[in-house]
């Protein structure tokens, strides 16, 4: 199958990288032919028939780079199947619930909503206080948040397989 998926991904310590890189696996281990690339080393867009953007989430918000690459793109990305993906909450339950109820950054949703993305995960994210500078370490420490990888390799396994059946099924 000749169908070019780009997953692209906005990180700060390499957790989201690591979903980014399941998800590429997923897709390719079905026959589809997927690069997965940091947002800021994307500069063609055109050469996909589908994209996957995730972000790392903090304070409720994107990464910077996954905005600058969500606004520049918005054009493009609306002419094909996008799927949109944030990781970030640690801890145990349902990551929409831990955020009470936020799923997609309430800034970027305009462009989301003109976009109009397949579907919109929201993942667990890892927590490594050897990664994190000494106010964040604060932070996570005053906030009392839940230190650990809570990546659900199962849920994000199958959002990918899901992803890869609807392009096999849908895209030429």
């Amino acid at each position: 199958m000749d169908v070019k998926v780009l997953v692209a991904y906005a990180t700060k310590y390499g957790a989201t990288a690591d979903i980014a890189e399941k998800i590429g696996l997923v897709l390719r281990q079905a026959g589809l032919h997927t690069d997965v690339l940091p947002t800021d080393s994307v500069s063609d867009l055109t050469l996909y028939k589908a994209v996957v953007l995730g972000s790392a989430v903090y304070a409720g918000q994107w990464r910077k780079e996954a905005v600058r690459f969500l606004g520049a793109n918005e054009k493009t990305m609306a002419e094909r199947p996008v799927w949109l993906f944030s990781s970030g909450p640690t801890g145990e339950g349902d990551p929409v619930q831990l955020m009470k109820g936020w799923r997609f950054p309430g800034a970027q949703q305009p462009i989301a909503d003109r976009i109009q993305p397949r579907d919109i995960a929201f993942f667990h994210g890892e927590l490594d206080m050897k990664k994190l500078s000494f106010a964040e370490k604060l932070i996570v420490k005053g906030i009392k948040a839940p230190v650990g990888d809570f990546r659900d390799w199962d849920s994000i396994t199958s959002w990918a397989a899901a992803i890869a059946d609807e392009l096999k099924q849908t895209v030429p």
